[in-house]
């Protein structure tokens, strides 16, 4: 039987921002009890730790460089800014199977072609953080006779050449039913007691937050909700990006972290965590709605987020070019009825497994989600085969800078072409200080990782594996490198 499906998604959000992912202090009672009740994924990862590819590779079910939405269309240096019309994406499948579809809040895949194009209810809601000036919110604030967006008491640092940095947090001068993510909770109950009326049709109902993504523009009460000298600060805040690509340096540099005090880090920390509790307070409303709605006893609920967020750590903030588990690293938890409740996995997953997940239950193909593979038998507790690693991709944001990465339960290795290789034993040196790519007592680790990491891009078609194929030890080669056919010589 299909099942109805409630999938949230956060943008930018840190694993260990939560209570079920060992955080004592912030509180998120929603997730935690969704965990409880049914699995909770430690190695959970985004395909791309930037939002527009991460969130196409949801909705196709492909990583991006097949689908090639490859950065976010605001700091685009020429790629794709729409997926082709001819793009399969999981929602087609959902709606030819009778599916009500239904995506409240944040987009972000494109800027033509919006959700309503891909099947979807709801308002189109375009940007990366809150468009508070759209006309869909702004008649909810009329309606409710709540008082507009208006923010004071804003944190910024200093760029290097000495004008303001970037916006990371303000307060919000508006109650919290103003909120934007009151907004989208009530939009996503609206759209779920509509679903109800037609309970011979099962829906796909998704609630994708702007937040925690910084700036944290939040109300007084979330802004001072936790206590700044509680906050322990990354222990990778001790990062000197020695033996680390220098684009490290420089993204410290224009995210102003140097030009911060420790105490507006310890702030900034604090705003983060009280964005966290506020979306989750969110959550829980329209999860509590589906139970007063009875449509909750057999659905199966998602959450996860696109990518996480630096919030500090390795003197960053945001996302960029860094692969570091910061921002790689996902909450991931998944409760369906029937399946095991209370369990945490240590597979190595990522999102686009989710779709293949929506797939199944859905009584549909799966295996359409092509760089995925559904979850199903891990969350019946089943002995069951995974992935022995994981790949991730990344393109550029700010400026194009290619990178892929291979992560294994321990390693982790990062190719940078243009720039010097990563390598980290995540199990030694967990917060990812010290890079061991010329470690000779990895050395076989590495070039073994190498191997794998350019024998699945070959093999999956990913045109990165050229580079490597020249420029490092990775074993067996498909083609002539030297391009000694040309002169007469042998052909590999």
């Amino acid at each position: 039987m299909a099942r109805n499906v409630l999938f949230f998604l956060t943008d930018q959000h840190r694993t260990d921002t939560l209570g079920c992912y060992g955080n004592a202090a912030v509180r998120t009672p929603n997730l935690d009890a969704l965990a409880a009740g049914g699995t909770r994924f430690d190695r959970c990862y985004t395909p791309s730790a930037i939002c527009t590819p991460a969130r196409a590779s949801l909705l196709t079910g492909e990583a991006p460089f097949r689908h090639k939405l490859l950065a976010n269309y605001e700091r685009n240096v020429g790629y794709l800014e729409d997926l082709p019309d001819d793009q399969y994406t999981f929602s087609e499948d959902l709606a030819a199977a009778g599916y009500q579809l239904g995506l409240i809040g944040k987009w972000h895949v494109g800027t033509h072609r919006k959700a309503s194009d891909f099947g979807f209810d709801g308002p189109d809601l375009p940007g990366w953080h809150n468009p508070v000036d759209h006309p869909d919110y702004l008649r909810y604030l009329d309606e409710r006779g709540l008082p507009p967006y208006r923010i004071s008491d804003e944190v910024r640092g200093t760029f290097p050449n000495g004008e303001p940095g970037n916006l990371l947090a303000a307060t919000l001068h508006q109650p919290l039913e103003a909120t934007f993510e009151h907004y989208l909770a009530d939009r996503s109950i609206e759209l779920l007691r509509s679903y109800a009326e037609d309970r011979s049709r099962p829906f796909f109902l998704a609630t994708h937050f702007f937040g925690p993504h910084l700036p944290y523009v939040l109300p007084q009460e979330y802004r001072e909700m936790y206590d700044p000298d509680d906050i322990e600060l990354p222990a990778s805040i001790a990062e000197t990006f020695e033996g680390k690509p220098p684009v490290q340096r420089n993204y410290s540099a224009h995210w102003t972290f140097d030009t911060l005090s420790e105490q507006t880090s310890r702030e900034l920390i604090a705003a983060y965590w009280g964005y966290v509790t506020l979306v989750d307070s969110q959550i829980g409303r329209v999860l509590d709605a589906a139970r007063e709605l009875e449509l909750l006893d057999d659905a199966a609920v998602f959450f996860s987020a696109d990518h996480g967020e630096f919030t500090g750590a390795h003197r960053l903030h945001d996302k960029g070019p860094a692969m570091y588990e910061d921002i790689y690293r996902i909450p991931g938890i998944v409760s369906i009825p029937d399946c095991v409740a209370g369990q945490s996995s240590d597979a190595l997953v990522h999102l686009i497994d989710m779709t293949a997940t929506v797939l199944e239950l859905a009584d549909l193909d799966p295996a359409r989600a092509v760089d995925g593979t559904s979850l199903m038998p891990l969350l019946r507790g089943e002995d069951t085969r995974w992935r022995e690693d994981l790949l991730a991709e990344f393109h550029g944001h700010h400026f194009p800078y290619p990178q892929r990465m291979l992560v294994t339960d321990r390693y982790k290795v990062v190719v940078n072409p243009d720039s010097v290789n990563e390598l980290y034993d995540l199990q030694a040196d967990p917060h990812e200080l010290r890079n061991a790519y010329d470690d000779p007592a990895l050395r076989d680790i590495r070039d073994d990782l190498l191997g794998r990491l350019y024998r699945q891009l070959r093999d999956r078609g990913d045109n990165f594996y050229h580079w490597m194929t020249s420029m490092y030890p990775v074993g067996d080669k498909s083609y002539d490198t030297s391009l000694s056919s040309f002169e007469g010589g042998t052909q590999l």
